[in-house]
Formats: structure tokens, C-alpha cells, sequence
């Protein structure tokens, strides 16, 4: 695997306020790893060593239920932490596979902790990951009361479409490749139940799919998912 450059961890946003002489440090020791599409990075129960940081591309966080469906908890961009959880000497707790075509960044979690213990600044961005994380967990756990199921899918397009909407003159268009397959398994549900909720949201004028891509209404995807 080869190394990655001063320029290309500069270039992340985690380590925008991160002093260079501990990017230096971590230049040293992180080796990069190409990431196919659905290739797995490692799966949940497994015994990881280091932490992994998307540089190029997404990758998909995931769990299986008993009866081996996904239900998708992450899509990680590039800059984030994929692992910090791993810090606790636990296995993993998830499984992560390539969303699409990218570059991981691999850094030994002994390492790491030695750099950190060095600048708190460090230590602080991934204090920081660690609770962006919780708290989109918390927002999936109030997602899960019973709600109509469009409305978690309106719920769900709009946050999409928040973190990769592109505006157009036809609407706010969700520029990442996602199906109805993916969609049920971001919500943990059948692909035949979500495929109704999206036909309800296209009657009503909040969604279209053209080109195998979501364009959305967010005030009305907004409006309609915080109502009663």
C-alpha cells in the first residue's frame, strides 16, 4: 500500500486545524488502500488493528439482521473516520464495504494514540467524529418510532438531499447513486414497501426519479415529514 502525501491530509477537512508537524507524524506511519465498489474493508466481529479514513470516494457502514438483511447506518465521505470506535480494544461492531470506487487511508491505532497523546488538538477532531456519529444515531433512533412510511422515506430523501442535493431547475437533485434497493436498507424495511412510499411522495409532487436519481422538493419533503 503506498503512502500518502503532506498535500492530500491537508487537503481533508478533519485535519484543517490539525498543526503540520503532526500531519507529519502522521504521514509517516498511514499507508492508502484502494476500495472497490461493494468491496468489504472489514465486517462486523472481526479484530481491527487500525483506524481507516476515507480519502477518496464513500464508503457504506452497515449491519445484517438475523434473517441477513442490511440495514445501512453510515455512508461516510471523504475526510471521515471510518472506525474510532475501535479505540475501546473491542471487535468491530459493523461492517464497512466501498459505496463506490475510492482510497482509504490506513493508520495503526497504536500509533495514532501516541500521536494524539501529543497534541490534544488531534485528539479533540476525534473526540468530535466520535459524537457527529452519536449524534446522527440519535437521530435514527427517533426515526424508528412508528411513523408512516413515507414519511421516513420523505425524512430520509431530505437528509440525503441536505448532505448531496445539487440544486436544478427542476428540483434539488440527491447527486449520489441511490436506489430503491439501497433506500429500503437505509430504513430497514422491504423494497417492495419502499418502493410504495416513494410512489405516494411522487403523487404528491415531493419526488422524482429520473435517470435513476432522486430529485426532491425539500420544503415540501420538510413540511411533510414534521407533520402530524
Amino acid at each position: 500500500m503506498p503512502q500518502v502525501t503532506l498535500r492530500q491530509l491537508k487537503d481533508l477537512p478533519l485535519f484543517e486545524c490539525v498543526d503540520d508537524k503532526t500531519l507529519d507524524l502522521i504521514r509517516a506511519i498511514v499507508l492508502t488502500k484502494k476500495l472497490k465498489k461493494t468491496q468489504i474493508l472489514f465486517a462486523e466481529r472481526q479484530i481491527i488493528d487500525n483506524i481507516y479514513i476515507v480519502l477518496e470516494g464513500k464508503v457504506t457502514m452497515y449491519r445484517l439482521s438475523e434473517k441477513g438483511q442490511k440495514r445501512i447506518i453510515y455512508i461516510l465521505n471523504k475526510g471521515e473516520i471510518i472506525n474510532e470506535v475501535i479505540f475501546d480494544n473491542h471487535t468491530a461492531s459493523i461492517n464497512c464495504e466501498g459505496f463506490e470506487d475510492g482510497e482509504i487511508i490506513s493508520i495503526p491505532k497504536v500509533d495514532l494514540l501516541n500521536i494524539m497523546q501529543q497534541d490534544f488538538k488531534l485528539t479533540e477532531v476525534i473526540l468530535c467524529s466520535m459524537s457527529k456519529k452519536i449524534r446522527r444515531l440519535y437521530r435514527q433512533i427517533k426515526n424508528t418510532v412508528p411513523t408512516k412510511m413515507d414519511k421516513r422515506v420523505a425524512a430520509k430523501l431530505w437528509k440525503l438531499s441536505k448532505d448531496y442535493g445539487v440544486e436544478t431547475e427542476q428540483g434539488v437533485l440527491i447527486d449520489v447513486k441511490i436506489n430503491i434497493t439501497y433506500l429500503a436498507d437505509m430504513l430497514g424495511s422491504s423494497r417492495e414497501t419502499i418502493s410504495r412510499a416513494v410512489n405516494e411522495l411522487e403523487q404528491m409532487d415531493m419526488v422524482k426519479i429520473e435517470h435513476r436519481k432522486f430529485i426532491v422538493n425539500r420544503e415540501k419533503l420538510n413540511q411533510y415529514f414534521k407533520s402530524m
